[in-house]
């Protein structure tokens, strides 16, 4: 498991954002992962997808590097962010504007308003 921590450790530390999804941002294969994935590229945050699907010591890994056990993942600046509940929790309630911002990562602020009113 020391391959894929070390695999992790620097794909983390070579993107601003990193999802580790299910399938991948042109194509997700699980609907959490499509919904964290939807955010982003509508938000037009510039990320770095790993498809857990294709690496089995990777799936696994990420959830030991983590200490969650679901997928998604996102990162952000090497730091841990939250799955499809926390994602969908900050992006309805502004607080991932504010993360990405504090952060310095681009986004779309008025796409982000527009998640939000449509889910008012």
């Amino acid at each position: 498991m020391t391959d894929a921590k070390t695999k992790i450790k620097e794909t983390v530390s070579a993107h601003d954002v990193v999802l580790f999804m299910k399938g991948t941002k042109e194509m997700p294969q699980c609907g959490f992962s499509s919904k964290v994935a939807g955010v982003l590229n509508y938000m037009g945050v510039n990320f770095a997808d790993v498809n857990v699907l294709a690496d089995e010591e990777m799936r696994q890994g990420i959830k030991d590097y983590s200490d969650w056990p679901t997928i998604p993942q996102l990162y952000v600046k090497g730091e841990f962010v939250g799955g499809c509940d926390i994602i969908t929790e900050m992006t309805l309630s502004g607080e991932l504007d504010t993360f990405f911002a504090e952060n310095g990562v681009t986004f779309d602020k008025e796409a982000a308003d527009k998640i939000r009113e449509a889910n008012a």
